[in-house]
């Protein structure tokens, strides 16, 4: 039988079929050594076969070809990668400016890798209630503005006091939405305010490290009440891109990409070369620099640590 896989804890899978029912399921060996470098070969979203044994537990026997996905490096120093979702409509960053603090450079590496894995992007802030000084509200306002003219859907919000909420729900209203961001930035707050008997675990923030503590264990697929769906994952600290070509990375930063056809050189790096449009363009603020330096950042990683797209 054919179904989605809705939970994945590790152990096992949770897959919904397509009579309604649902079962647990263990992995068929082969999917293992066929993933032997993905921490889980298989992902919420996923469409799979289940093989159902008289007596036995049910087997995922195999996977259904992926419209899309969106994967991170497991460790900064790990060869090993992580499919966080597959099959979505969009992924939703979920960032912080206080309580915790959400780097731009994690925000930017996340969007690049949505835009080469075919996953559009929105980016919520969560928590504007604690924006208390000036300072941190004209933070706010220039990164909406950056991310907005990129093209991205920005959403301003706070799941304490609910501003923001309706904007979120329309942004999600039947689609299918990865919910992901650093650990501590309010994910479980807003699936409780999103799914009221989703009843999901909310941790604080760590007043030694400023940082989030995780709550989610493992991925899970939770239903809209209005339709669509928000796959709740694990918070993750850090977001380590996976086979990102230097000559490639330029084309996952949107402004960059467009800016690009007008360098002198077609093999222009946008580093150093003369007569780099891209290069002007920073130095004019066409391009933020935040942005610009993330794409550095991806630039200097360690090519050792880069391999070829698993699928």
């Amino acid at each position: 039988m054919k179904g989605l896989v809705i939970k994945n804890t590790g152990s096992w899978v949770t897959v919904r079929l397509g009579d309604g029912g649902i079962v647990n399921c263990k992995m068929r060996g082969v999917l293992r050594l066929k993933g032997m470098r993905c921490t889980n070969p298989v992902a919420v979203g996923d469409i799979v076969q289940v093989d159902e044994k008289g007596g036995e537990a049910p087997v995922v026997a195999s996977i259904e070809p992926r419209k899309n996905y969106i994967i991170r490096r497991a460790s900064n120093l790990s060869k090993e990668f992580q499919i966080i979702a597959a099959n979505l409509d969009q992924a939703v960053l979920v960032v912080t400016l206080t309580n915790p603090v959400t780097s731009t450079t994690f925000i930017d590496r996340f969007l690049a890798t949505a835009e080469a894995y075919q996953v559009p992007a929105a980016i919520a802030f969560n928590k504007v209630d604690l924006l208390v000084t000036e300072e941190l509200r004209e933070q706010l306002e220039e990164l909406k503005a950056i991310y907005e003219s990129v093209g991205y859907p920005v959403i301003a919000m706070s799941a304490a006091t609910g501003e923001g909420a309706d904007d979120l729900r329309a942004l999600l209203n039947g689609k299918m939405s990865l919910l992901s961001g650093n650990s501590g930035v309010g994910k479980s707050s807003i699936i409780n305010l999103l799914v009221p008997d989703a009843h999901v675990k909310v941790g604080d923030v760590s007043h030694t490290h400023h940082k989030g503590m995780h709550t989610t264990t493992f991925s899970e697929l939770l239903d809209l009440p209005n339709g669509g769906a928000i796959i709740d994952t694990p918070g993750v600290k850090a977001f380590g891109t996976i086979d990102f070509e230097r000559a490639e990375v330029a084309h996952y930063f949107p402004e960059i990409f467009k800016i690009s056809s007008d360098c002198r050189f077609n093999n222009c790096t946008h580093t150093h070369e003369p007569g780099c449009a891209v290069l002007a363009a920073v130095e004019q603020g066409e391009i933020s620099q935040s942005r610009y330096t993330s794409y550095l950042s991806i630039l200097d990683e360690d090519p050792n640590n880069k391999y070829r797209k698993p699928f």
